[in-house]
């Protein structure tokens, strides 16, 4: 009798694949509350380290870490239009406190422009307090009406970066500084992942925000998922928050201003652009666990060998996990490994100390084969990082082959709905054509320039829109 696959099958339901994939990888549980999730410590690793990587390129920048409550009064929300029309139909709103009914309703934060701004109203006092650069980690509300856990959930954790300047011309080139050098950089350095930086239309643009820009990553069904975003805000809270500074010509002058953002859906992305299968793939880079040195058996000389090893290879720089669990069977345990997508499994047994070996599996390409005890520690590192280079390359291929150069309005709905993207040039869409998409749930993810750089404006010359479905 056929075994039955540990996952659903991705060709069979690319959903239920995912579900099954956080679920027996211990990423993540659903939470008591509906859109609510529990992040298990093994997708908590990987968030811990993406906040270390994301949070020494954010403070290469010059910005320093901060907090803000997580309790907004409500009427700070109604002081920006266009940002309060975005968020309301995902508020969480507190009407009582301490078995009391609140003077005024407190509003868990969806986002902190809001709070942000009433401090940097208090502390940009001239032009020596500019730029101002703060960034946050912490958790937001927005109330999810079709939740999917690291995707779209009620609450998430993210880095919600917020950047007082003294002119257009620095805010306009610090969010592109952040878009490239923080958020592309992680994403293809760290992440293994292929993705497209673009400029958001004036329909999907950040509520508020006079320019979005955006990375776009394809899943491995085909769909698109927006991983993190750069927002030029202009003027438009500095006006609504009376946020100036005495410049040095000795004259107010309303701020520019920038925010940017990533979040726990990059763990979702993760799952999605390189898990296979058998489960995920983490690129080494990434990795908590780039190595994992299992005994087969729990023989004296196996335990000494395997934490011996282990300790070289820390030594020399690799991240390193011991599986002595001896009273677990081993197909259960390197089973387990597999699903966590840990990039090296170091199997060692009494037959192989007897021939001076060790069984090395190697997760992103697959296979096995027998190395020599005394030449992990020179091969490893090397094997990581070729590994890290397949899954960029793999998921570029990806793109590329599955992405169709069009010029009509319906050969681009029939590429997206196909499970694949397509280019079209903005002018033969255009915003009528965009509104249009809506009806075949498919969106403009970005707009590019023809050599595949962010355009200047929304109408450049020669603009090319990357439409499809997304998640």
């Amino acid at each position: 009798m056929t075994k039955a696959p540990v996952l659903t099958p991705r060709a069979d339901d690319f959903p239920r694949w995912y579900q099954d994939l956080i679920t027996k990888a211990e990423l993540a549980d659903n939470g008591p509350v509906r859109g609510t999730m529990v992040i298990r410590p093994y997708g908590y690793g990987l968030w811990e380290r993406m906040q270390a990587e994301m949070d020494a390129r954010i403070k290469e920048t010059g910005t320093q870490n901060a907090y803000f409550p997580l309790l907004i009064p409500e009427s700070y929300l109604a002081k920006e239009a266009d940002h309060v029309e975005g968020f309301a139909p995902e508020l969480a709103v507190v009407t009582h406190g301490g078995g009391k009914e609140l003077e005024e309703p407190a509003v868990v934060r969806p986002t902190s422009e809001m709070i942000v701004n009433e401090y940097f109203s208090k502390w940009v006092q001239s032009h020596r307090d500019l730029p101002l650069l703060i960034n946050q980690w912490a958790n937001v509300v927005r109330w999810e009406l079709r939740p999917r856990l690291f995707l779209r959930t009620s609450e998430f954790l993210w880095q919600e970066g917020h950047i007082a300047h003294a002119t257009y011309e620095e805010a306009r080139a610090f969010a592109a500084r952040i878009h490239r050098r923080v958020y592309e950089d992680f994403m293809l350095n760290v992440l293994a992942m292929d993705v497209v930086p673009g400029r958001k239309t004036v329909r999907e643009r950040f509520a508020g925000a006079i320019n979005t820009l955006t990375l776009e990553g394809m899943m491995g069904d085909g769909k698109a998922l927006q991983m993190a975003t750069s927002h030029e805000l202009g003027q438009n809270f500095a006006k609504a928050f009376n946020t100036r500074y005495l410049s040095k010509e000795g004259r107010q002058e309303l701020v520019w201003q920038t925010s940017w953002g990533s979040t726990t859906r990059m763990i979702g992305a993760l799952v999605m652009m390189h898990g296979d299968d058998d489960g995920l793939r983490v690129p080494p880079r990434l990795a908590q666990i780039q190595a994992v040195v299992l005994a087969i058996k729990g023989e004296e000389a196996v335990l000494a060998t395997v934490r011996e090893l282990a300790d070289r290879l820390k030594a020399a720089g690799v991240r390193v996990h011991v599986d002595d669990r001896t009273d677990v069977p081993f197909g259960r345990r390197a089973v387990d490994w597999e699903l966590k997508g840990v990039p090296v499994r170091i199997e060692i047994g009494p037959r192989d100390l007897e021939n001076g070996t060790a069984m090395l599996a190697r997760r992103i390409p697959g296979g096995k084969e027998p190395v020599a005890l005394d030449a992990l520690t020179g091969l490893l590192p090397g094997i990581l990082e070729e590994d890290q280079a397949t899954l960029l390359r793999q998921s570029r291929e990806r793109r590329e082959s599955r992405t169709t150069e069009v010029s009509t309005f319906e050969e681009a709905v029939e590429a997206a709905t196909a499970g694949g993207w397509a280019r079209i040039p903005w002018a033969a869409l255009g915003e009528e054509g965009e509104s249009k998409l809506a009806d075949h749930a498919v969106t403009v993810r970005c707009l590019v320039a023809e050599d595949g750089s962010v355009p200047d404006a929304d109408d450049a010359p020669g603009n090319v829109a990357v439409v499809a479905r997304a998640y």
